[in-house]
């Protein structure tokens, strides 16, 4: 495809515009693509270490070694916070403060709540900018496509050579922009569902960690520990 025709003869022979959603699209694919890696690497190593790192918490003799242990297995800090909230919560006694009138009960449950917020919020940055990329970059392309076509339209009709073959190569040519836009767009939405499904787990598994939390913190003093949903699991898990 050198020389009259091609994509290298299409770039070659188009104006500012066409250049612009080229780069566009190129820019796209590259963010798209950086983010797809880095999140990944980010998802598939905190499921990997959450197993071991809550069960390591539950083997702990205290709340507060509990917590340490956690803080050194789960290295993309997605679990740490919520035991760290819990601990907090629970050791909180400034006579006079405001939140030290609050029932136990209730500091620790917003203490979970705000830390599982900001663990999910964590997990889930970036799915934007998947989702955008997967939703607008084939109308971009169309854009580049519809703009060629008037385009060559325009120059084939200025040469008054309007015969199929003079039309057929530059229409073809400019559906170039639309074959870029499905190939940023595809890759995109593949890993949007597929960092979607990571995520979703693992916001199960955060959700069932701050109820274990939740129920281990506040259970009356003294009263026998049975074991917890999460222990059993993470027990599991660990062996």
């Amino acid at each position: 495809m050198a020389g009259g025709s091609g994509i290298i003869h299409y770039l070659q022979t188009s104006d500012a515009i066409t250049h612009g959603v080229a780069y566009v699209l190129l820019a796209m694919s590259i963010a798209s693509w950086c983010f797809l890696i880095v999140k990944s690497w980010v998802l598939v190593r905190a499921k990997r270490q959450g197993a071991r790192a809550v069960a390591r918490f539950w083997q702990a003799a205290t709340l507060a070694e509990g917590v340490a242990a956690l803080k050194r297995a789960d290295r993309e800090r997605v679990f740490a916070p919520l035991a760290e909230a819990a601990l907090h919560a629970a050791e909180v006694d400034i006579p006079g403060a405001l939140l030290a009138r609050v029932e136990r009960n209730e500091r620790v449950l917003r203490a979970l709540r705000q830390a599982l917020n900001a663990s999910q919020r964590r997990l889930e940055f970036g799915q934007v900018l998947l989702a955008s990329v997967g939703s607008t970059a084939p109308f971009v392309g169309l854009l580049g496509t519809v703009w060629g076509i008037y385009h060559a339209l325009g120059s084939i009709a200025a040469s008054g050579q309007a015969q199929i073959e003079n039309v057929a190569g530059p229409v073809g040519e400019a559906l170039i922009m639309t074959a870029f836009g499905l190939v940023v767009a595809i890759p995109a939405v593949l890993a949007y569902n597929v960092l979607g499904r990571l995520v979703r787990q693992l916001s199960e598994e955060l959700d069932g960690f701050a109820h274990d939390l939740h129920a281990y913190v506040c259970a009356p003093a003294g009263q026998p520990q049975a074991p917890l949903r999460g222990q059993q699991a993470a027990a599991q898990q660990a062996r």
